[in-house]
């Protein structure tokens, strides 16, 4: 016998995991795809001169629509590699099978698999669950769309709560996509308060979530994002200051930036006012 649901939601027998253990099986299928191929020899697929995806990036998806076919066979699912399925569906899943490509080609330590599950009805949309898995430590970072806990986190803790702070003064600055995000890097002002990295993968949006990063900014929207929608989930619901490269809604908004408290989204967002744009502050 199945539970009724409310409209969009996936009809469910009463010993169906839920969306949230639905998207951490997901994104540990497509890490231990990742994991098992990491450091074994690489086959390129070409998208532009510096970008491409591998044999691996469509296996993680694979294995990553195959628990969701499972599971929830009447969700759509939009991926990276394989393009969208399921038309209009009011539940739609978000697969980024393995972000920072260029870092696992090269046998570089720093990517992550990231899904998220975003129902859409005349109220607008919500995300129901996301999941971002590290497929070298086996860690999932995830959220009901309320809270963000992390799973694997140490020795003997299954799980725990995330707890975003800005203690590392870790700022990390996505320069792939572009806008006023880049220009950071180079800023005396900025460096002078926060240990300014590079990000090549949106993994390090996650790490915001859990305290591990100050701060994380792109460039990128994250409308319909497979890359930043699962991670700016995390950090909402662990209760992050999300907006973007403004100070306004990050949803139809210019770039993103997470930031770990009130403070360091105001320093932040008053460097890039400085450094050209709008800004917020006076």
């Amino acid at each position: 016998m199945t539970e009724s649901m409310a409209p969009g939601s996936a009809v469910r027998t009463p010993r169906d995991p839920g969306d949230v253990e639905v998207a951490v099986s997901a994104a540990l299928a497509g890490a231990a795809e990742v994991s098992a191929a990491y450091r074994h020899p690489v086959t390129r697929h070409a998208k532009s001169a510096l970008d491409f995806a591998t044999d691996t990036d469509v296996a993680a998806e694979r294995a990553i629509r195959a628990v969701l076919a499972t599971a929830r066979p009447g969700d759509g699912v939009v991926g990276e590699e394989l393009g969208a399925t399921g038309g209009d569906a009011a539940r739609r899943w978000y697969v980024d099978p393995l972000c920072g490509t260029l870092n696992f080609a090269a046998g570089v330590p720093a990517f992550g698999v990231n899904v998220a599950l975003v129902a859409r009805d005349r109220g607008g949309e919500r995300v129901l669950a996301a999941a971002v898995a590290d497929p070298l430590t086996g860690e999932v970072i995830w959220t009901d769309g309320s809270r963000t806990r992390v799973r694997g986190a140490r020795p003997g803790v299954r799980e725990e709560d995330a707890a975003p702070t800005p203690v590392t003064r870790l700022v990390n600055v996505d320069v792939d996509n572009g806008g006023r995000a880049p220009a950071l890097v180079a800023d005396a002002a900025l460096r002078a308060a926060f240990a300014v990295r590079v990000a090549s993968t949106s993994l390090a949006l996650a790490w915001v979530a859990v305290g591990r990063q100050a701060a994380y900014l792109t460039g990128a929207s994250v409308d319909d994002s497979v890359h930043f929608l699962p991670g700016v989930a995390l950090c909402e619901a662990a209760g992050c200051v999300v907006t973007d490269l403004d100070g306004g809604p990050v949803r139809g908004g210019r770039g993103i930036l997470a930031a770990a408290d009130a403070e360091t989204s105001h320093r932040l967002l008053a460097r890039l006012g400085a450094l050209g744009g709008t800004s917020p502050l006076p």
